[in-house]
């Protein structure tokens, strides 16, 4: 999962990439965190550097991402970390946590959702036929939906970060890019957050354009750590 470890002082901190990324999104921050931490940074097998984009015959699910991760902090020693999670990495490390709490001292929830199809009282962001149509599209042609899809999340008014992730999210194999995105929109895991006992915190956009913000107020009204 190519893992680097920068810094040596303080708490351990684990940074997680969400869809179409890698670890080099954390390029910006990593320096001056690793003043402060041990900072650990890695991608995930999904990723386009990973291993070239990760293997599209095998099964996703948020659960063996999470079985992902604490494979990774188990063979790199960790203990006790803070974990920031950006996206549908923040909902795994909730899932990793509740198998191993000895790992996590604390996650950071950066833009997660436990699920992103509205449903009876509650408001995911996207209707079912949104869902379908994304899907359509990125099995259709990925290489076209690729760069809209960066600058859709990321913005226009960033055209560097939006040129950065769109050459990440590029690198990804389009069956694994679909079949992770399947996995991510449709996905319910709302069931595991009154169980997550480690401390949380949540860091949410007001404009999100992929989970709005009431999605993070129902996060924060159900986590028991948010508590």
């Amino acid at each position: 999962m190519n893992a680097r470890v920068f810094g040596n002082v303080g708490e351990t901190l684990v940074l997680a990439h969400g869809y179409g990324g890698s670890r080099f999104v954390w390029d910006d921050v990593v320096p001056s965190l690793a003043d402060k931490f041990r900072v650990v940074v890695f991608d995930w097998s999904f990723s386009g550097v990973a291993d070239g984009g990760g293997c599209s015959e095998r099964r996703f699910s948020y659960h063996d991402f999470a079985d992902e991760l604490v494979a990774l902090m188990d063979e790199l020693g960790l203990r006790g970390a803070v974990f920031l999670g950006h996206s549908m990495a923040g909902m795994i490390g909730c899932i990793a946590s509740l198998a191993r709490p000895d790992l996590f001292s604390h996650l950071v929830l950066v833009g997660a959702s436990p699920r992103y199809i509205n449903d009876d009282g509650y408001e995911g962001g996207f209707g079912r036929g949104e869902v379908d149509a994304m899907l359509g599209a990125i099995e259709t042609d990925f290489t076209e939906w690729a760069p809209l899809f960066a600058e859709t999340v990321v913005g226009v008014d960033h055209p560097a970060a939006v040129a950065k992730f769109a050459k990440q999210l590029a690198m990804m194999r389009p069956a694994t890019a679909l079949r992770v995105m399947r996995t991510v929109l449709t996905c319910d895991v709302r069931d595991v957050l009154p169980d997550v006992k480690a401390p949380c915190t949540i860091v949410h956009c007001t404009q999100d354009a992929v989970a709005p913000l009431a999605v993070a107020r129902y996060m924060q009204h159900r986590l028991a750590g948010c508590a």
